[in-house]
């Protein structure tokens, strides 16, 4: 075959890809299929912004693939979006990764420390979920340590475990990561597809969350 000819049937498929990849982007959504609606509905902390919250796990392997995704779609994100991170509770690895998130947010580390906490843990397998690890892990990258070790101990801390546990069971989360919006939708990666397809997803709920708030 002539290599011109090669070359078309080429940029041929190519423009079919981008196009089914086109069309797959702009799918409408469905409850009970991407999405499912929290009824009854949760109030929301944002006021006239529309909460995200995210929850999601520093020990997850999905989460960890979700995070440079979602980033992406934060700093895109519209000007009435109000993001809340909640770690995830029910085990011991589990609680230890919230405790930590809790402790640095309080000592306000944590935007600093968001990600070298999953990249570190994932990719340079520092067991950040085992507490010696994690305390000379903190001091490394400058958190006192004393004020880091009374934030992790303190019933403020241990207060907002409970309070995330109550809320995972209300809404009955099962799994990691899943994102509710406004207190009416839950989607998670499972639901959305994937982790590609799931900021995707979280796009269209906050602008349908949008439309349905009273003017």
């Amino acid at each position: 075959m002539h290599l011109n000819a090669i070359r078309s049937i080429v940029l041929a498929l190519m423009a079919m890809f981008l196009l089914g990849q086109g069309v797959a982007s702009a799918q409408t959504i469905q409850a009970g299929r991407e999405y499912l609606v929290l009824d009854p509905p949760r109030a929301v902390a944002s006021g006239p912004k529309i909460e995200v919250l995210e929850f999601f796990y520093y020990g997850c392997p999905v989460c960890y693939e979700f995070q440079p995704l979602f980033s992406r779609w934060l700093n895109q994100a519209p000007e009435y979006v109000a993001l809340r991170r909640i770690p995830a509770v029910g085990n011991e690895s589990q609680d230890t990764f919230a405790k930590l998130f809790h402790s640095l947010e309080t000592l306000g580390h944590i935007a600093r420390l968001h990600w070298p906490i999953y990249d570190n843990f994932h990719f340079d397998g520092v067991k950040l979920n085992e507490e010696p690890v994690l305390l000379d892990w903190v001091t490394r990258n400058g958190v006192n340590r004393e004020q880091f070790q009374a934030a992790f101990a303190s019933d403020e801390v241990k207060n907002k475990l409970t309070e995330t546990d109550e809320m995972m069971k209300a809404m009955n989360i099962r799994g990691v990561p899943t994102i509710v919006i406004d207190g009416k939708y839950l989607t998670s990666a499972r639901l959305a597809g994937g982790t590609r397809r799931l900021p995707q997803v979280i796009d269209q709920l906050v602008k349908q969350a949008r439309g349905e708030r009273p003017n």
